[in-house]
């Protein structure tokens, strides 16, 4: 019996011992998305108005992308993509609200119909991490139904169906659901922050996932006095110069600098982080040149966003890559680093952890597809196709440095290189034909594949001659 018991004992000890191993070798994962942060709206990716020093020791300590992509250019498509690994066409979230936007006589076809809720039939990122051991937690902005913790979060603070905070909303008393006053005039991104880091805190000995999904730098634009003069002294230039953006962007910079100093002070070297941005930024508020458009928009500046990737000893410091990834590919590389399969589960993403570690991947391209309409933000700044849509119903390839646009209303099609016309200026359809033809084959076969809706039904509203008051 005796030695039966010491028997035992071993086996217990090696069991604990091998799932010890397991838990640590699985990365605290923190995926930070910065709401509205345009490509050039950090000192790493080239602003000098806006002071990001936390940003750049982030991109210091790992690797930046300069091909990385939204998977739509407005909020809830791109975080719906995000949380689903799936494209726009499979769950059906194209916009917020409906999908009719602009004035009915400047339509000239019926948009699809828009899906505003994530099923919650579909898989999530979370659900997904949450059943291969980890600890889920949601701070911030989740705009895909009522309440996450249906989706596979087991905290959620902030989050709910909400697109913005509101009038006043970045300093308590909030507007959003599912946040508890702390103090009158407490600003929201640090609340976010706060509650972030007792997640790590209690969470620190086992694997967990912390989205953070700031409501920051979302219109209505709110900053503390101080800062809005701080940037008013500095100036800015004819690209950038608003100074309550300015100042939102340290306020959300400063915040990721408490982020990096408690995951250093708990010692936690494996935590994976990424840093992004869910779409483009506002043109309006601040221009992406050399980007075309912005925001809502299928041009660079709609789509085109920063990715940094950090995790200490796993990925070189200070690395950038070109390789084109969008947040479609997180799904699928969080499974690739933990060995997850799940056969039933679609993802349209690919993985790229390999390029994490040095590697390249196949070469593959990515799809976007819009069936609906954006309106104008200001038709004077927005440098769309006219003035009156951020987009119009549309799909578009992206094929090595080659971009096809094609919108349905009328089959037009725009294709430009990118390595030699980053701001989408020269057309060359009639240029070059062949490889018009060739991606606009591959654009239609992806389609098919993936069953995406193409409107086709004429809009008997729609006037060709009109203008509305506001665009003469």
């Amino acid at each position: 019996m005796k030695y039966l018991y010491i028997v035992f004992l071993c086996v217990l000890c090696s069991c604990n011992t091998q799932s010890l191993v397991k838990s640590e070798s699985k990365p605290n994962i923190i995926y930070i998305n910065v709401d509205d942060l345009g490509w050039m709206d950090t000192e790493i990716y080239g602003s000098t108005f806006y002071e990001t020093p936390n940003i750049t020791k982030l991109a210091k300590s790992g690797m930046l992308f300069t091909n990385g992509y939204a998977s739509a250019a407005n909020c809830a498509p791109s975080r719906a993509c995000l949380i689903s690994g799936q494209n726009t066409p499979r769950h059906g979230i194209y916009t917020v609200s409906n999908s009719d936007r602009g004035n009915e006589k400047t339509r000239k076809i019926i948009p699809i119909k828009n899906t505003e809720v994530l099923a919650d039939n579909n898989i999530t990122i979370a659900e997904m991490l949450k059943k291969s051991g980890y600890t889920t937690g949601t701070f911030g902005k989740w705009h895909l139904g009522d309440d996450p913790k249906t989706q596979g979060f087991d905290v959620n603070v902030g989050g709910a169906n909400q697109g913005n905070p509101g009038k006043d909303g970045f300093f308590s008393p909030y507007n959003i659901k599912n946040i508890v006053d702390n103090k009158k005039g407490e600003n929201l991104t640090d609340r976010l922050t706060q509650e972030a880091i007792s997640f790590i805190k209690e969470n620190k000995e086992k694997p967990f996932f912390l989205y953070l999904p700031y409501y920051a730098v979302h219109t209505p634009l709110s900053t503390t006095n101080a800062l809005e003069e701080k940037y008013k002294e500095k100036g800015g230039n004819s690209f950038q110069n608003k100074a309550v953006y300015a100042g939102m962007i340290e306020t959300v910079d400063r915040n990721i600098g408490l982020i990096l100093d408690e995951i250093e002070a708990l010692n936690l070297k494996n935590t994976l982080i990424v840093f992004t941005s869910d779409n483009g930024g506002i043109r309006d508020i601040s221009n992406q040149d050399p980007l075309r458009a912005g925001k809502g928009s299928y041009y660079e500046g709609g789509i085109r966003v920063p990715y940094i990737i950090s995790w200490k000893e796993k990925i070189k410091p200070n690395t950038i890559s070109k390789t084109p990834i969008s947040n479609l590919d997180f799904y699928p590389t969080f499974m690739d680093i933990l060995n997850v399969e799940m056969p039933e589960k679609i993802v349209d993403g690919t993985s790229i952890f390999p390029v994490l570690k040095g590697k390249k991947i196949k070469d593959r391209s990515l799809y976007f597809h819009f069936p609906i309409y954006l309106q104008a933000y200001n038709f004077k700044t927005d440098n769309g196709r006219d003035p009156f849509f951020r987009t119009r119903p549309g799909s578009v390839i992206i094929d090595g440095d080659w971009k096809l646009h094609q919108y349905f209303e009328d089959n037009a099609l725009e294709l430009y290189n990118l390595k030699t016309d980053l701001g989408e200026k020269n057309n060359l359809s009639v240029v070059h034909p062949k490889k018009t033809a060739e991606l606009l084959k591959k654009l239609t076969t992806w389609r098919t594949e993936i069953n995406a809706p193409i409107p086709t039904e004429l809009n008997p509203k729609y006037e060709a001659n009109f203008v509305p008051n506001k665009f003469k």
